[in-house]
C-alpha cells in the first residue's frame, strides 16, 4: 500500500475561533476518491476550506505528501492541490477560456504568460469537459452549470496531485453529472487525490473509495461504501423519520401510502415497480404478491405496500401464500395484473391470476 498522501492529526475547524468540528483523524491514499456526506449545514464544507487553506486550522495539523500544510508556499501549494468550491466566482471581463487557463498559472514565470503548450493543455481542458464551445464567451453570462464545468477545466488545467470540490455536481444535469464523476474517476486512475462533498448520497456510493459522515462535533462515520450505506446508518446519519433509503439501490423512498390495502396488484421480476410508484404517488394503500423474496419487485414491495405475501426463492407456492394472496384480493377493490410468467417453481402463479381474472376488480391496466 502507498504512503497516505493527505493525513489530518487530531483536525480541529470552525470559524472565528469557535471550533465546529474536533479531532478529526484522515489518512487518504494517493489516488483515492474519498466523499463527504452529512445534513446541510453539518461542517462538509468548512472541512473542505480548512483542507484547501481557506480556513486557519483551529487545531491540529495536516500534511500533504509528507510536507505539513501551513508550511507550504502558496505556489508549492497551487501546483498540489486544486480547489473547486460552491463560493460563487465571478470574475470581471474574462471569458470561459480566461478562467480554465488561471488553473496554469501556477506553472507561468513571473508575467504570467502562457505557452503555446499551455494553451494547448487549456483547450484540451475545455474540451474534456465538453465546454470548448463556451470559450470565447463571458464566464458571468453563462448557466451555472456551464460554470461548473469550467470550473473543473480550471482545475485540470492545474494538473493538481490532489483536487478538493463542494457540491460539484450542483446545477449539473443528468448527462454533465455522469460527466463529471467519471472524469473525476479517471483523474484518481492516474494517482489524483479527490476530496469531495456531495448531498447525492447515490452518487457518493457508487464514486467513492471512503465515505467520511458528518454530523455533530465530529466524524460520525468513516470507511468503504459497503460499511456505511446501510439503512439503519443513513437513517441515523440524516435524522429520518418518514421514507427509507435502499442501501442496494442507492434510491431514497417516499412514505408508504397508510391504510389497509385497497388494491392487489400481481407483478413479478420489475414489472411491479412502475405500479407501486404511481400508487404510491395517488396515495392509494395497496398488497402486493405472491413475490419471491430474492426479486427486485419484492425489495420495493416492502417499502411501499401495506402488505406482501411473499415466497422464499426456488421454492413452489407454498399453500399458506396462496391462500394469503387470495384473501387479500378479496378484499381489494381492485387488482392490477402487471405481468407475471410463469414457470416452472412459480406454476400456481397461473391458477392465482385465473382466480383474479373472475373477481369483479380484475384489471390489466392502472388507471
Amino acid at each position: 500500500m502507498n504512503r497516505c498522501y493527505l493525513t489530518a492529526r487530531g483536525m480541529t475547524v470552525g470559524y472565528d475561533g469557535v471550533p465546529l468540528i474536533r479531532d478529526i483523524a484522515l489518512e487518504i491514499e494517493r489516488g483515492e476518491i474519498v466523499a463527504l456526506i452529512g445534513p446541510n449545514g453539518s461542517g462538509k464544507s468548512t472541512i473542505l476550506k480548512s483542507l484547501a487553506r481557506q480556513l486557519r486550522l483551529l487545531g491540529g495539523q495536516v500534511f500533504v505528501d509528507g510536507e505539513e500544510l501551513q508550511r507550504l508556499s502558496g505556489g508549492n501549494l497551487a501546483r498540489k492541490m486544486a480547489v473547486m468550491l460552491t463560493d460563487r466566482t465571478k470574475p470581471e471581463l474574462m471569458t470561459c477560456r480566461d478562467v480554465a487557463a488561471v488553473g496554469r498559472y501556477p506553472y507561468t514565470g513571473r508575467l504570467g504568460l502562457l505557452t503555446d503548450a499551455d494553451e494547448a493543455k487549456v483547450d484540451a481542458a475545455l474540451a474534456a469537459v465538453q465546454a470548448l464551445e463556451l470559450r470565447d464567451r463571458d464566464f458571468n453570462a453563462i448557466s451555472d452549470g456551464q460554470r461548473q464545468r469550467v470550473l473543473l477545466a480550471r482545475a485540470i488545467c492545474q494538473e493538481p496531485e490532489i483536487i478538493v470540490l463542494d457540491e460539484p455536481t450542483s446545477y449539473l444535469d443528468i448527462r454533465h453529472k455522469i460527466q463529471l464523476l467519471s472524469i473525476l474517476r479517471d483523474m484518481a486512475r492516474q494517482g489524483i487525490t479527490v476530496i469531495l462533498s456531495l448531498h447525492e448520497i447515490d452518487l457518493a456510493r457508487k464514486l467513492a473509495d471512503r465515505i467520511i459522515c458528518v454530523k455533530g462535533d465530529t466524524i460520525a462515520r468513516c470507511g468503504a461504501p459497503e460499511e456505511i450505506f446501510d439503512e439503519a446508518a443513513i437513517r441515523e446519519l440524516y435524522d429520518l423519520d418518514e421514507g427509507a433509503f435502499d442501501p442496494m439501490f442507492g434510491s431514497v423512498e417516499l412514505p408508504r401510502p397508510m391504510g389497509a390495502p385497497r388494491t392487489f396488484v400481481l407483478s413479478a421480476c420489475g414489472t411491479g415497480a412502475p405500479v407501486y410508484r404511481a400508487l404510491q404517488r395517488s396515495g392509494e394503500p395497496f398488497a402486493a404478491g405472491i413475490l419471491y423474496e430474492n426479486d427486485v419487485d419484492c425489495r420495493l414491495a416492502r417499502r411501499l405496500a401495506a402488505e406482501v405475501v411473499t415466497e422464499r426463492p426456488f421454492m413452489p407456492v407454498s399453500d399458506a401464500a396462496f391462500e394469503r394472496a387470495l384473501a387479500l384480493m378479496r378484499g381489494c377493490e381492485r387488482i392490477i395484473d402487471a405481468g407475471v410468467e410463469i414457470g416452472e417453481t412459480n406454476a400456481r402463479m397461473a391458477e392465482l391470476i385465473e382466480l383474479a381474472r373472475q373477481l369483479p376488480g380484475y384489471n390489466t391496466l392502472l388507471n
